[in-house]
């Protein structure tokens, strides 16, 4: 089986898999590699060599070219002064002609292809003189890309309501769609305030947890459905996924937490209560109007 290794581009990018070859690379080495485009770039080993079969791949495994000299590592070096210096020529130029772009980072490719800015914008911005002063000025092939606010938070960084690094920096590669019912699966309060990360999009993280909720709710009876536990028979009030058990309203109106495979669906009718259960409501009801009244 083939040997490969994960080489990653970006801190923000996924990870690609390269067969090393005759190259002895350890992880945190700096290794020259072809991009999916051809383009030459430099990256940075991320895991350790694996031995994996070729049907585990539905592409193609390029071959890394060679570990990375002292002079791949001058040229990356001045690649990033060429980036810091497209930052301050960005946001002169997006001044002069009063564009409403928010530069988010440049990149340089390590062999000088092209020289790419990423920017966040509420509208579509017609750049194309801006492009030609930053093509003129660079005297390099210029790509200006728009990302969204996800793509922002990802590239930039930060802490999430958790208290810990953002996910999406960390450890994910790839973007899940989230909607707002998977929160309510969750039976979490739909509060954007609580449910949002710091992009103002939901939380990536409600998805980790989301195929337990959904599994559990499969199997588990529907809230108003009549059951018997060995409190009693009363009806499915709530429910508690990650501990495997529904909370059950018994006939006094106390409420019980009961592991899923204790309770026994009664046959009567969804919502139905039996007559334990309605006498224990209708008394409890008298007894309130009687203090009612006394009062």
């Amino acid at each position: 089986m083939p040997v490969v290794v994960g080489v990653s581009f970006r801190k923000d990018d996924k990870v690609s898999y390269y067969n090393p070859g005759d190259v002895e690379v350890d992880v945190g080495d700096k290794v020259i590699c072809h991009m999916d485009d051809n383009v030459i770039e430099i990256g940075e080993v991320v895991t350790p060599a694996l031995e994996m079969s070729e049907e585990e791949f539905n592409f193609p495994v390029r071959k890394i070219i060679r570990k990375a000299t002292y002079y791949d590592l001058t040229v990356d070096e001045l690649n990033r002064n060429k980036e810091a210096e497209g930052v301050k020529k960005f946001e002169e130029l997006a001044k002069k002609y009063n564009l409403p772009m928010k530069l988010v980072d440049v990149h340089v490719f390590f062999d000088k292809s092209k020289m790419v800015f990423y920017f966040t914008s509420d509208r579509r911005v017609d750049f194309r003189e801006m492009v030609k002063e930053l093509a003129s000025h660079f005297r390099i092939r210029i790509e200006l890309r728009q990302i969204g606010v996800r793509d922002e938070a990802k590239i930039v960084g930060g802490i999430g309501p958790c208290g810990m690094k953002l996910c999406c920096k960390s450890f994910l590669t790839d973007f899940q769609s989230i909607s707002i019912k998977i929160a309510r699966d969750q039976n979490l309060p739909l509060n954007p305030l609580k449910i949002s990360g710091i992009c103002g999009r939901l939380m990536c993280c409600l998805k980790f947890e989301h195929d337990t909720y959904r599994e559990f709710l499969e199997k588990a009876p529907e809230k108003g459905t009549r059951v018997k536990c060995r409190y009693g028979s009363g009806v499915v009030c709530g429910y508690e996924p990650l501990k495997e058990s529904v909370v059950v309203e018994l006939a006094n109106e106390a409420k019980a937490s009961v592991p899923l495979n204790e309770i026994e669906v009664l046959e009567e009718t969804k919502g139905e209560k039996d007559e334990e259960f309605t006498e224990g409501k209708k008394e409890k009801e008298t007894v309130g109007r009687e203090s009612d009244l006394k009062i």
